[in-house]
């Protein structure tokens, strides 16, 4: 079993390793295009070797998607191709949010309309992450990929071409869950980090499964998706999505949260395997 781990900065790399490294110590460093790798190969206590490469790629869709398809290519081309992609790394998460943040009526006031239920943070029957919680993706989707029209956003979907969503292996989603006490449900992808109520509610209202967002996991996707790589995405909460406050975020909490998530992915890792639609073996 052959993982990339691609993260946004060197300090969520630095964090993911050190998770790794608990069964893993001896670490590799090997210089790709666009950036090193560190090489980890934990001993799962079942199933076939394990070797984790972890990458800091850069921050937002474009660096995450060209870091890995780099990645994924060499790896190809050595005849050593990966059987997993995972977008790793910290990011906000769509806590408990109050009614007023519910997005404006689009009709006029004196226009009779249905009323519609405020948005709900998660998928039903599911907890609301907390800060510092674990949060692993059931489907990533680029939620500012399309158009602004009279009628508000069009997603690229909606213009009749591109793809906006990728659904990771089901199965390994809800062993990984299950495992880190995580909360599963749609991870956002964004250009550009929400810093408003009106804009969380705005996501909310379109995507009311999502339980965070961040900036790479749709990169990571789409470059594994080209290459038939299932993906997958597993975030720790440092803030709420909504107003900018750099008071309240929990960076180093969601550190150490994301350094103990991989100290318990990383042996699950090793029993598995997949087939080329990414289901277990």
């Amino acid at each position: 079993m052959r993982v990339l781990i691609v993260t946004a900065v060197p300090a969520e790399r630095d964090a993911v390793v050190r998770g790794i490294a608990a069964t893993a110590p001896e670490v590799a460093e090997l210089p790709v295009p666009g950036g090193v790798i560190h090489r980890l190969s934990p001993v799962p206590p079942a199933g076939r070797p394990l070797t984790v490469d972890v990458l800091a790629a850069g921050v937002g869709p474009a660096a995450a998607a060209a870091g890995t398809a780099a990645a994924l290519t060499a790896a190809a081309v050595a005849r050593t191709p990966y059987d997993l992609a995972v977008s790793a790394g910290i990011g906000g998460g769509f806590t408990a949010m109050p009614p007023t943040t519910a997005a404006p009526a689009t009709t006029p006031p004196t226009t009779a309309a249905p009323t519609s239920p405020a948005p709900t943070t998660t998928r039903p029957g599911s907890a609301a992450p907390r800060l510092g919680s674990v949060v692993v993706a059931d489907a990533i989707v680029a939620a500012d990929l399309g158009a602004e029209t009279p009628d508000g956003f069009a997603a690229v979907t909606d213009l009749g071409f591109g793809t906006v969503e990728h659904l990771p292996p089901a199965p390994l989603v809800a062993a990984v869950a299950e495992a880190t006490d995580a909360v599963r449900g749609t991870v956002l992808t964004v250009s550009t980090v929400t810093g408003s109520a009106e804009r969380a509610a705005e996501l909310l209202r379109r995507h009311p499964h999502a339980v965070a967002e961040a900036m790479e996991g749709f990169g990571v996707a789409e470059a594994a998706a080209a290459q038939a790589v299932p993906a997958l995405e597993v975030r720790t909460v440092s803030n709420a999505v909504g107003p900018r406050d750099r008071a309240a975020w929990r960076i180093g909490e969601a550190m150490a949260a994301l350094t103990s998530a991989f100290a318990t992915i990383a042996p699950l890792l090793g029993t598995w395997t997949f087939d080329p639609e990414g289901t277990r073996q």
